[in-house]
């Protein structure tokens, strides 16, 4: 990315970024609800009737209760979260998940608690991603500016929301295709790994 980016933090994206991916089967849910396959859960769940809102929202809950329960680290999530533990790097989560679903889940991690993360936005503490609200919020709670995070996940709504708030983007494919579209905002980093990802973190510190 462009010179003079002076990182301060770095905010990971929760499922499919820290967590191995495919604990949350998106098909699955969105057959559950009702949901058209081309449109997110939680902007459909808000289109809905205030009571039809409360039983789906429900349906997704016991979703996610059961996918963070049966949840794992990603490959190299506990190396890169000590690493920049090590480095004094504050850490944050954004996430379009629950809160609950999120502690449940951190207890999956080796050396690994919640409150290691400076910032934990989950849905319930802002607007959902692709929103840049929730990078905003976690700037303010790691005592930096949101141009001086580095945004890391493995979804689209991840960049936008990052290049809406001038964080910088990581995106992270875990070997598979972007999900980028064509009309996106691109990533300032592309990366199948989180190994890559802190290669990417170290030379932005140790250029500082």
């Amino acid at each position: 990315m462009a010179g003079g980016f002076h990182m301060q933090g770095v905010l990971f994206d929760f499922d499919g970024t820290l967590t191995q991916p495919g604990a949350l089967d998106f098909a699955v849910i969105k057959q559950a609800i009702g949901c058209p396959h081309d449109m997110a859960i939680l902007e459909f769940i808000k289109l809905q009737s205030p009571k039809n809102r409360v039983v789906l929202m429900d349906i997704l809950e016991g979703y996610e209760a059961e996918a963070a329960r049966l949840s794992t680290p990603n490959q190299g999530a506990e190396a890169c979260l000590s690493t920049l533990r090590m480095r004094n790097v504050p850490i944050g989560i954004i996430t379009r998940n629950s809160l609950k679903s999120v502690v449940s889940a951190i207890q999956q991690f080796d050396g690994i608690e919640c409150h290691d993360f400076h910032a934990v936005i989950t849905r319930e503490a802002a607007p959902p991603k692709p929103s840049p609200e929730g990078v905003f919020k976690a700037a303010a709670l790691m005592d930096c500016l949101a141009e001086e995070l580095m945004v890391v996940g493995d979804f689209r709504f991840d960049v936008i929301a990052g290049k809406r708030a001038g964080a910088g983007t990581i995106l992270l494919t875990n070997g598979k295709e972007s999900t980028m579209a064509p009309e996106d905002p691109k990533p300032d980093y592309v990366c199948k790994h989180l190994a890559e990802v802190v290669e990417i973190l170290l030379r932005i510190i140790t250029s500082l």
